[in-house]
């Protein structure tokens, strides 16, 4: 199972599922990633933390604690 923690910079890859209960689940999907949409990882922060995406046509930050949440291929 890959994760989008695990995705490296300038790579695009598509959401397979979405992990996590409640709250936590519904603010990634508000944020627009749900399952079948690409993400490009953009670049990383020089700690690891966050993840700069691009989305749905927008820049969006994620912590790598959610990006582990998002199950991709």
């Amino acid at each position: 199972m890959k994760t989008l923690k695990d995705a490296q910079v300038g790579e695009t890859v598509i959401v397979t599922r979405l992990h996590g209960e409640g709250p936590v689940k519904r603010r990634i999907m508000d944020m627009g990633i749900t399952k079948g949409v690409e993400i490009f990882v953009r670049k990383v922060a020089p700690l690891g933390d966050p993840m700069e995406l691009n989305v749905r046509g927008y820049e969006l930050s994620v912590r790598k604690m959610d990006a582990e949440m998002i199950e991709v291929n």
